[in-house]
């Protein structure tokens, strides 16, 4: 008998068919890895299981019984729980508190340090560690991923659906929670993975379903697959992969810190002494577990925190606590890693998002008023030349996939030429086709002649981009590695805050 069945599930937006008659089904004891690019409809089809939406037909049977999931609270009872790729939390309260809220085992009257004791606990037992006592809106996005994944793994879900779980973890971590996984599902539970990273499937699924365009397309076990026959199935062919030209020219010095410090948003130091330069021509990725100082880092690059001590030169410059808009004047773009809270305003259509940085600039601003004419100009074109997938203009930018809103983000921030731009994890939560997409444009601002820093917590995007990688671990930067010498194992190590290779600028 398998643990969940879906049956026929068909489930219709406006103008838009997410599954089209899917049948899905979980078996005890299984890790069951679902596939698909951006807007395949495999977020929808999870999302139904977890009681959030509910489809326009089809049934779902659990252990064999017919059951009707009105609400994620149906969902949980049932033992099923979702982490989702746009989380859940409430900003204002604390790690512990988000994870406790609606827990049916709650007391009204509680202890909240043996509760914060027991999570931290949890955390350490899974690799995902998180301070119990931080609010939501003080962590950064890969610490939020973790906590929504205790929070599932608190409420001892018999079928656990984690969307893109180790996007934020070291390869040992991936490894320490892929061998949780396991032991869960020898218990006789079950895991649901969705994933864009093919060699995970490999190593830890037992069966693999891929969808297309709302449609499953191939259901097959691990012994059936290879990497590069999921992805054919995911795209519909084979995938031009992006390649760094190992000779680039590179120039003189854009960035430069010297002993740069600064505060946590809940206190204490996120930076300690920072030292290193990135050149023109030069990607320079930043590798680290979430949570120990690359936020920090980008922020005070970008003119968004604080510096203490130390000073930041741009083009020789010194821009250390200048605004962001100056820094911006400077030649300097910034794509966080907060794609729809930070970078684009999820509200706003494609042209008020494309100019929300050049407006006060001729041709897009009128001697009084905004030339919406020369804007919608501008935002034709770079739709059309960054490929961009628009239905309407007009419409609110957070209707469009995920890595439609990365290009458009980064087509916006590469719009101006800069001399530096400062990524902040540009791939995440994106399909193998849109994240090879995405990283062509970054090699070719490389090959223009743009300095790059490139924070990522994913280790094989770092490897194939960055000419050096300089490690950060609780606000330090612990090494820097170079060229050919770069390997994921030893950057995992050093994020761990293992003896790594002397610093150097």
């Amino acid at each position: 008998m398998k643990l969940v069945e879906m049956k026929g599930i068909t489930k219709r937006f406006p103008g838009v068919l997410a599954n089209d008659d899917i049948d899905f089904s979980v078996g005890p004891g299984e890790i069951h890895a679902l596939l698909g690019e951006n807007g395949s409809g495999k977020s929808t089809l999870m999302s139904i299981l977890a009681g959030l939406y509910r489809p326009d037909r089809g049934t779902i049977l659990v252990r064999g019984r017919e059951v009707w999931l009105r609400s994620p609270r149906d969902a949980i009872r049932y033992g099923i729980g979702m982490v989702h790729q746009h989380f859940k939390l409430v900003d204002n309260f604390t790690v512990t508190e988000n994870i406790i809220l609606g827990h049916g085992r709650t007391p009204l009257f509680h202890n909240l340090k043996s509760f914060s004791e027991k999570i931290a606990e949890l955390g350490g037992h899974f690799g995902l560690g998180v301070d119990p006592g931080a609010r939501i809106n003080q962590l950064s996005v890969g610490e939020k991923q973790r906590v929504e994944i205790l929070k599932m793994l608190y409420r001892g879900s018999d079928l656990l659906i984690m969307d893109e779980p180790t996007a934020v973890l070291t390869p040992q971590e991936a490894a320490e929670l892929f061998a949780n996984l396991e032991k869960f599902a020898e218990s006789g539970r079950s895991v649901v993975l969705i994933t864009h990273k093919l060699n995970e499937v490999l190593s830890v699924a037992h069966r693999v379903t891929v969808l297309r365009a709302g449609r499953v397309v191939a259901v097959m076990g691990r012994e059936e697959v290879s990497e590069r026959k999921l992805a054919r199935l995911m795209v519909g062919g084979d995938i031009a992969a992006a390649r760094r030209e190992e000779f680039c020219r590179v120039g003189e010095v854009v960035l430069e810190l010297q002993g740069v410090s600064a505060s946590k948003d809940v206190g204490g130091q996120g930076l300690k002494r920072v030292s290193f330069s990135v050149r023109r021509g030069e990607i320079f990725g930043v590798a680290g577990v979430a949570g120990n100082g690359q936020k920090e880092l980008a922020e005070a690059v970008a003119g968004l925190r604080w510096v203490h001590s130390g000073r930041i030169f741009i083009n020789g410059v010194n821009a250390t606590n200048l605004s962001p808009r100056t820094i911006a004047d400077l030649g300097v773009s910034y794509v966080p890693e907060d794609r729809l809270g930070i970078g684009l305003v999820p509200g706003l259509g494609i042209v008020d998002n494309v100019i929300l940085k050049n407006y006060r600039k001729p041709p897009v601003a009128g001697r009084w008023l905004i030339n919406y004419r020369q804007a919608e100009k501008e935002a034709e074109w770079l739709v059309k030349e960054f490929n961009i997938k628009v239905a309407d203009y007009r419409a609110p930018v957070s209707l469009l996939s995920g890595g439609n809103m990365q290009r458009l983000l980064l087509a916006r921030e590469i719009l101006g030429n800069p001399l530096l731009m400062v990524v902040v994890y540009p791939v995440r939560g994106l399909d193998v086709g849109a994240a090879e997409a995405v990283h062509r444009m970054l090699l070719e601002m490389r090959l223009k002649g743009a300095a790059i820093l490139l924070i990522s917590e994913d280790l094989d995007e770092i490897v194939k981009l960055s000419d050096r990688v300089g490690v950060m671990f609780e606000g330090s930067l612990v090494g820097i590695l170079t060229g050919g010498s770069i390997k994921p194992e030893e950057i995992g190590l050093m994020m761990m805050g293992l003896a790594g290779p002397g610093v150097g600028a």
